[in-house]
């Protein structure tokens, strides 16, 4: 079975679905003139609208990886992931500090979730 891959461009695909898996690509701000929180929330939004259009949710994390440019704003990403996350539900998470590949994002987030059982 091949992978189901939506908004798709000559470089790369933004959702991929294969095995009941959803897969998103690193999601950045809309917004880049927005501090880490609002760079965040701004991310967490386009992963809820990308995993809806998958057919799942947040509810269904498994995993996520975390890129932000500068440790010192790690608690501000924190602050708008842990608003976010579902309670009790928290994926396995990595985040490290990174150069991204704009200088005015602050934050990139990858995620991993599972599809509803049919």
């Amino acid at each position: 079975m091949s992978p189901t891959l939506h908004d798709s461009n000559d470089r790369m695909s933004q959702i991929a679905v294969h095995n009941g898996t959803v897969y998103l690509s690193g999601q950045v701000p809309a917004d880049a003139s927005q501090g880490m929180r609002g760079q965040t929330e701004q991310v967490l939004a386009r992963i809820d609208e990308l995993l809806a259009k998958a057919g799942t949710s947040k509810d269904r994390l498994i995993s996520a990886q975390v890129w932000v440019t500068d440790m010192a704003e790690f608690d501000e990403m924190n602050a708008a992931w842990d608003a976010w996350v579902s309670p009790g539900r928290p994926p396995v998470r990595a985040a490290v500090e990174a150069r991204l590949a704009r200088p005015e994002w602050k934050v990139e987030i990858m995620v991993v979730a599972a599809l509803p059982q049919a």
